[in-house]
């Protein structure tokens, strides 16, 4: 089972992770601290925390002509080394930035750059072709303060040699808030989609261990309360697919019986080996071969159909995302990389998308915050199937009484239409959009913002 998996378990389980958080008070070491992200100059300014003393933290005022002119917009980089830079955004919410929470975004891939989710999905901004922008009004700054971060390492417009991707996030957070006082203790919220499923409970994991030694040495935490994971890849998918593909789920079933046939009689084969080298004894060599095994079983049989993997819909756009080319052209224009502050050195390095060689590896401890799993329903790929299955298979403290609840519609609050289905109890919560693919608050954004501000806010969906 992936590490994810037995991520979300302690983080479902711990108690201990809640910790008080009356206001701060200045840390005496952060006395010369920025009075506050409105005092930044158009040039980056750098920021250290004697905890990480290997880390700085440049951050610059973005010009208002980039992405929403409504919203103060900042960029910068987390240096590690001369060779390992991380690339971010921070924009602050349209509501009240001083009070908002934040919520820090990552996409999947793996290695997926977090610009497809500013410019494609949530961001304040949308991409109208390679040149244009347009105001988004669904963005999920409406209430609340949002930092993109392209992690790990070689994609986007982040760049490095080697990686640690929690450990940078940790890094990151607490340099950032603890050198800004109005946002030091601040209320966080992780949250990505797809392979984000494996970076997020990581990243919350991380932030817990940290956390504790911050507490010793009388320093202000990082007060993470809650992870929202969309379309999440975080335990192995392959029976969820015959469901899928072969049954009326979402759509009607669209791969021919033929191989419908074969997939339902290779299952077993396949659910046994990954069992037996990856479960019941980790053989790296062995559980490569059974997860290649399981992945191309599913894999072949969705390629022939023809249709995209991230929205099976029966009329999707194409394949491909169009605005993926345009987000490539638009982040790679000069004026553009100027405008954020790209580094020079990267002059030659394009901005990516994707990078398929990044790692996942991640180490599991224990950890408590509410858990938000979201999945649009015509997703394949990470679909909602084994997503709720995943949710109702996880071994906590209310986990029986998880399972034993009755899904229920979810109603969107702007026209009390039924936008999805959903299972709650306790701190887990597991909600299914309906007529979305793989990037929800893409094809979804009204409904996507809704769920959003009723999660962080605490309110019933």
């Amino acid at each position: 089972m992936f590490l994810p998996f037995i991520l979300l378990l302690a983080i479902l389980s711990a108690r201990a992770f809640q910790f008080p958080f009356p206001k701060p008070a200045v840390d005496p070491q952060f006395e010369t601290s920025s009075g506050g992200l409105a005092t930044l100059a158009d040039e980056y300014t750098t920021f250290h925390h004697t905890y990480f003393p290997s880390y700085a933290v440049r951050i610059k005022r973005t010009p208002p002509e980039f992405c929403d002119p409504t919203t103060s917009t900042y960029t910068g980089y987390i240096d590690v080394s001369p060779a390992r830079h991380l690339f971010f955004y921070f924009f602050e919410s349209r509501s009240d930035p001083d009070t908002d929470d934040v919520i820090l975004w990552t996409n999947g891939g793996p290695g997926g750059s977090s610009s497809l989710g500013l410019f494609m999905e949530l961001g304040p901004c949308r991409l109208i072709n390679g040149t244009t922008t347009r105001v988004n009004p669904y963005a999920w700054n409406e209430r609340a303060n949002l930092i993109f971060i392209d992690q790990p390492i070689d994609h986007g417009e982040s760049v490095a040699s080697t990686e640690d991707s929690a450990q940078d996030i940790v890094a990151f957070l607490t340099i950032f808030f603890e050198n800004f006082p109005k946002l030091r203790g601040r209320v966080l919220h992780l949250a990505g989609e797809s392979y984000g499923g494996r970076y997020i409970p990581a990243f919350a994991a991380a932030i817990y261990d940290s956390n504790k030694k911050l507490n010793l040495s009388g320093l202000t935490p990082i007060n993470l309360k809650s992870i929202l994971i969309g379309n999440g890849f975080m335990d192995i998918m392959t029976p969820s697919y015959y469901d899928f593909m072969c049954t009326p789920t979402s759509v009607e079933p669209f791969v021919d019986i033929a191989t419908c046939v074969g997939l339902k009689t290779a299952m077993p084969r396949c659910i046994k080996w990954y069992k037996e080298s990856c479960l019941d004894s980790l053989d790296l060599i062995s559980c490569q071969a059974a997860m290649s095994f399981c992945n191309d079983l599913t894999g072949n049989a969705m390629l022939a159909t023809g249709r995209n993997p991230n929205d099976v819909s029966p009329s999707p756009a194409s394949v491909c995302y169009p605005i993926a080319k345009d987000i490539n052209e638009y982040l790679n224009r000069p004026e553009i990389r100027k405008l954020l502050g790209v580094s020079p050195k990267l002059d030659n390095i394009p901005y990516t998308q994707i990078n398929l060689t990044v790692n996942a590896a991640f180490k599991a401890n224990d950890r408590g915050v509410r858990v938000l799993l979201y999945a649009g329903t015509y997703d394949a790929v990470c679909n909602w199937i084994g997503i709720q299955r995943l949710a109702e298979s996880l071994e906590w403290t209310n986990a029986t009484a998880f399972s034993e609840q009755q899904s229920k519609p979810w109603i969107l609050k702007t026209d009390m239409m039924k936008a999805g289905t959903l299972k709650s109890f306790g701190g887990l919560t597991f909600l299914a959009i309906d007529g979305a693919g793989h990037m929800v608050p893409y094809d979804k954004p009204v409904e996507s913002l809704d769920m959003l501000n009723r999660w962080i806010h605490e309110e019933e969906f």
